[in-house]
């Protein structure tokens, strides 16, 4: 897939198909995240990669807009050692969605509450919780965006300045 066509083409999905992610393409997806660039090359970013229906379930009751998670196939946690980098962080996951996208994977990301998110993982206070993202096979019956939703983006004129606000 070109690349800026996979940029313009990608949504965030939430409906996901009881099919687990190939060995493959998980390992695809994390080494996008592992390749992106990072600030001074500091790699903060640790991964927490969540397939288990107990696990999936319990990250997805933690907060209302998140019960969608309990269908992903699996769900990456983008966690990093200490905060100096956080948008390393959102870059990774832009990463790691395009590459999943590429592979026919669907994806969104999510932010439940970072306290129970890190009881629940045991991820040690040292580290930062920057997000989550959901990970699976679309649903076409169910996520299919309706024509009257179809994606609308302000115009370029509207969001560009040339030299000065």
């Amino acid at each position: 897939m070109d690349l800026y066509q996979g940029i313009i083409k990608k949504r965030e999905r939430r409906h996901f198909l009881d099919k687990p992610i190939p060995a493959e393409s998980l390992h695809r997806i994390l080494q996008a995240g592992r390749m992106t660039g990072s600030s001074s090359n500091t790699e903060p970013n640790r991964y927490i990669v969540v397939r288990e229906p107990e696990g999936k379930a319990a990250i997805a009751a933690l907060f209302p807009l998140g019960k969608w998670l309990v269908t992903a196939a699996a769900i990456i946690v983008i966690a990093q050692e200490g905060r100096e980098h956080p948008f390393d962080a959102g870059r990774a996951a832009q990463s790691m969605m395009l590459a999943a996208f590429n592979d026919g994977i669907g994806s969104c990301p999510a932010h439940p509450p970072e306290a129970d998110l890190r009881t629940l993982l045991g991820i040690p206070e040292s580290a930062w919780i920057n997000r989550v993202i959901g990970f699976g096979y679309v649903d076409p019956a169910r996520d299919a965006p309706p024509a009257a939703v179809a994606r609308k983006r302000k115009p370029l004129e509207e969001i560009v300045h040339h030299e000065r606000w």
